[in-house]
């Protein structure tokens, strides 16, 4: 009698080592380290990574370990102090070619992260990181879509011949000027025809006659979330080469955005990767002028000299056929011919009209793709920081046009697959859609989150340790199964998350805690239960079986009430609360079963399968 069959048994001891196996590497903690990503043009390869061990034996740095994968190496440090010294060095060494980025790595064993067993990301409260608050410029994206249509109209009327004086950008939206009514009407026409979410108003003054072309509130408010989630796009884009886990870029209303970076300590160094921008421009090359002169810094007019990434001069037009903000997507792959790297760009409707009359114009000359990157640096001037930004700008390609293309085409001339994936992404990326400004700042220390951690710890285990006391001294030998059941409860509760890869945060914590308090609730149930069959005279075999299978509807009940509004929580909520929603309802869901399952088993391998004459409860 109060047996489990023995599948039931394997089960349950199958689930426990399972649930142990993943929830012992978040004991295991983090270590310092150092990450090296290479930037464009820049290689990580054996030299690259003898270079680094050179470095740091000169400058008597020891290392744990040094990890290796295609784009990035990490090298592991006994402590902080370590940590810090060596970004410096490596910094020096290797120059702007590389981002050489401080983080903060589980110490799981290798043979756990073989088995996928990972920690548990912690949130900025508990692991310190730095936090950003932007305000997106909103005038300026508006003003940005009015730009747009000021170069669309004007495209426009120039391919319809239709005449106008001026066009150009006014209060309240994109003005054009006309000699005649007849032009005007013209330009009506076809603009509402092409455009129809403009609003178009027309007016005569001074013997001209004007039509404004303004943006209706809904265009206004596409431009204005267009450039929130751009916005929101580029600095997800940015923070990968930070390499930070579980970043939070979210907005904020209507107009901000809240970056989190857990783990990162150097809030200096992640405002340049966010404000780093890169875009491309497509221009001639001028085949006619005078490299030599241009070199002797006679450069011919309408022309500018450049660079190509060897060094060696290339003189191009001052005209732009197409640039960065005219393109829709980028991605990175192969040429069909030379199997080289290669990146494949969309352009927008303005940028294909563009690139088709220009390369149709000039078939068999050569056109060069130039590079621009804009990155500031911030630097200790007097003890006081000072922000630098500097331009980059190189030819990356020069090709031969061979045949008109226009919306869709391919650069190549890049160095490694790599390249090409970078290269896509910043594209993609791209300048920001509207102007942001960080409007508040905040560092969390490792310190400060070191504690949160303590903490949290603490409250936690002097609350298990409470009710453990509790329950042994009040239910006896049940009250050891039921504070057994409610330690497997905890480790599963924390396996699973880990299994999940969530985010603990401090109200994490308390939802943990939350559900040690309450997952006790179910065995007090239970035992209420037997200890009533037992005042009834039914056997202690009996009191166990009635007690278990009569109090499981009161359980089922009352946890199912809670779940209920975990889920509300959790559809309703945002961020920290999403985050003890979570924890609540899957700790809602193991502290029924260890609180059912396992405390039963627990029971039956004590008492089951033998007279009893009396129960410890």
């Amino acid at each position: 009698m109060n047996r489990y069959p023995l599948w039931k048994n394997l089960l349950i001891l199958a689930v426990m080592i399972f649930g142990f196996l993943y929830a012992i590497p978040n004991l295991y903690g983090e270590v310092p380290v150092v990450q090296i990503s290479a930037l464009r043009g820049a290689s990580l390869g054996e030299a690259e990574k003898t270079r680094i061990e050179q470095v740091l034996k000169g400058a008597n740095l020891g290392f744990l370990a040094l990890e290796q994968e295609s784009d990035r190496i990490t090298l592991r440090f006994a402590d902080t102090e370590l940590q810090l010294k060596a970004q410096d060095q490596l910094i020096e060494a290797l120059g702007e070619d590389y981002v050489v980025a401080l983080n903060l790595v589980p110490a799981t064993p290798k043979w756990m992260e073989d088995l996928n067993a990972a920690p548990m990301y912690l949130g900025l409260d508990l692991r310190g990181g730095v936090h950003f608050l932007m305000q997106v410029d909103m005038d300026a994206a508006v003003a940005q879509a009015e730009e747009r249509y000021v170069s669309d109209l004007r495209s426009l009327l120039r391919d319809d011949k239709i005449r106008y004086l001026s066009i150009s950008r006014a209060s309240g939206g994109v003005e054009a000027k006309f000699r005649s009514t007849e032009d005007r009407a013209a330009a009506q026409e076809r603009i509402s025809r092409e455009f129809p979410a403009l609003l178009l108003n027309d007016s005569e003054a001074d013997g001209a006659y004007y039509l404004v072309a303004s943006l209706s509130d809904k265009e206004v408010l596409d431009a204005k979330n267009l450039a929130l989630q751009q916005n929101v796009l580029t600095l997800r884009n940015r923070i990968n080469e930070l390499g930070v886990a579980e970043p939070v870029i979210q907005r904020q209303g209507s107009d901000r955005i809240v970056v989190q970076l857990p783990g990162v300590q150097d809030p200096a160094r992640a405002k340049e990767i966010l404000g780093a921008t890169a875009t491309l421009e497509f221009r001639m090359v001028d085949a006619n002028g005078d490299l030599t002169a241009a070199l002797a810094g006679k450069t011919p007019i309408g022309s500018r000299l450049y660079r190509e990434r060897n060094g060696n001069p290339v003189l191009l037009e001052r005209r732009i056929i197409v640039t960065g903000d005219q393109i829709i997507d980028a991605a990175s792959g192969l040429d069909q011919q030379s199997g080289s790297p290669a990146v494949y760009v969309t352009l927008d409707s303005k940028g294909a009209r563009q690139m088709l009359q220009t390369t149709k114009e000039n078939i068999g000359k050569p056109m060069a793709v130039v590079f621009i990157e804009n990155k500031s640096h911030t630097r200790m001037v007097d003890g006081a920081p000072v922000k630098e930004t500097k331009t980059v700008e190189e030819v990356i390609n020069v090709a031969t046009i061979r045949d008109q293309f226009s919306k869709r085409f391919q650069i190549t001339g890049l160095d490694s697959p790599t390249e090409a994936r970078n290269l896509a992404l910043l594209l993609r990326a791209g300048a920001l859609a509207a102007p942001i400004e960080i409007i508040e700042e905040r560092t969390v220390g490792p310190s400060l989150g070191a504690q949160n951690i303590e903490r949290g710890f603490n409250s936690t285990l002097i609350g298990f340790a409470a009710i453990v006391l509790f329950m042994s001294f009040y239910y006896r030998v049940f009250g050891v199964i039921a504070s057994v059941s409610l330690f497997s409860n905890l480790v599963l509760l924390v396996a699973i998350l880990s299994m999940l890869q969530a985010t603990l945060t401090l109200p994490g914590i308390a939802g943990i805690a939350l559900t040690i308090g309450m997952a006790i609730d179910a065995n007090v149930l239970i035992f209420e239960r037997v200890r009533e069959e037992l005042r009834l005279g039914n056997s202690p075999q009996a009191a166990i079986h009635a007690g278990y299978e009569r109090a499981w509807g009161t359980i089922l009940d009352s946890n199912v009430t809670t779940l209920i509004a975990g889920f509300s929580l959790f559809l309703l909520g945002s961020g920290p609360v999403r985050g003890f929603a979570v924890v609540l309802c899957i700790g809602i869901l193991t502290s029924m079963f260890s609180a059912v399952m396992i405390s039963r088993s627990l029971v039956n391998l004590v008492y089951g399968g033998r007279k009893l004459s009396r129960l410890a409860i």
